[in-house]
């Protein structure tokens, strides 16, 4: 009995060290079969950016705009406030406001497109409402499809004819036109009702160059004397800077120093210096501030439009 029950504690044993021998043979294979995939896993992802493909994440860095010499501009990634601004819609998905907040959260990060999908799904709701028209009017703009904004910013008038955003940018809109009489008439309208001590200082600063673009300097000159913009502004605000100039303050060649850095800034100042040289006869200059403000990088800025529209005009 002693015999069998030794023989049968020796078959287990070995069958335990066979168990555990095949065992660590499978856990080998798995592992070099992980490691194996993992290599393939990164050599296609080097493939696919070799080859000009993206990764899967990559979506959320969009193609918002293909400039005409064919550079692209891309959004950028979401940092946490879309999901918010998406949480907090979807708990109310009838709140107008919440349509608003969510293309404001997307346009913070360039995602313009993204903020049309989202205000067009808002106008499903409200077809009427103004604010919804003037925010998607201006992410048309951004995304340079006028003709979109121009029928937004028009409706949006037809609804209200004293909401600051929409004739702010129905007067930018049509400076892209080339209706200059039109676009003095909108920031006129704006002026009046300007929020804030920049806003104001905006709108006036975009009604002399309409003014002075239609041919009407000493209108222009004139409303600058009445001094609509009197009350101070952010320190260092490109309108308020560009007013100056205007009112030669400041001279043109010392608009921009060497503390404007950022993009959008250097495309409105150089935007304003070439507007500036084209109404007063140099071309020649004023295409080179139209185009230090092309390559400056700041796509969505209205002076970065305009500029890409100038360079089209000024020969």
């Amino acid at each position: 009995m002693r015999a069998r029950n030794e023989h049968a504690s020796h078959a287990h044993a070995a069958a335990r060290v066979t168990h555990a021998a095949h065992a660590r043979a499978l856990v080998h294979a798995l592992s070099r079969t992980a490691r194996h995939t993992t290599r393939i896993a990164i050599a296609s992802g080097a493939a696919l950016a070799l080859l000009g493909g993206a990764p899967a994440d990559a979506h959320a860095q969009s193609v918002q705009y293909r400039s005409p010499a064919g550079v692209e501009y891309r959004s950028d990634r979401d940092t946490g406030a879309i999901a918010r601004a998406e949480a907090a819609l979807a708990a109310a998905p009838r709140d107008v406001q919440k349509f608003i907040d969510l293309s404001v959260a997307q346009a913070g990060v360039r995602q313009f497109r993204e903020a049309i999908a989202t205000l067009t799904r808002g106008l499903d709701v409200a077809p009427n409402d103004v604010m919804l028209l003037r925010w998607r009017g201006h992410r048309y703009l951004t995304v340079r499809e006028y003709d979109k904004g121009y029928a937004d910013l028009v409706r949006g008038y037809g609804i209200d004819s004293t909401n600051y955003g929409i004739l702010y940018h129905l007067g930018v809109v049509r400076m892209i036109r080339g209706e200059f009489d039109g676009a003095a008439d909108a920031f006129a309208r704006a002026q009046r009702v300007a929020p804030s001590a920049n806003e104001r200082a905006g709108s006036t600063d975009w009604r002399w160059m309409a003014l002075a673009r239609a041919g009407k300097r000493t209108e222009a000159d004139a409303m600058l004397a009445m001094r609509p913009d009197s009350v101070p502004t952010t320190p260092g605000y490109a309108y308020a800077r560009r007013l100056a100039m205007y009112r030669a303050v400041t001279k043109p060649e010392a608009l921009i120093t060497a503390s404007d850095t950022a993009a959008v800034q250097l495309s409105t100042l150089h935007y304003g210096a070439g507007n500036w040289y084209l109404v007063n006869g140099d071309s020649v200059r004023a295409r080179e501030h139209f185009t230090a403000a092309v390559k400056s990088g700041g796509w969505p800025a209205f002076g970065f439009q305009l500029a890409e529209v100038e360079l089209g005009r000024v020969k």
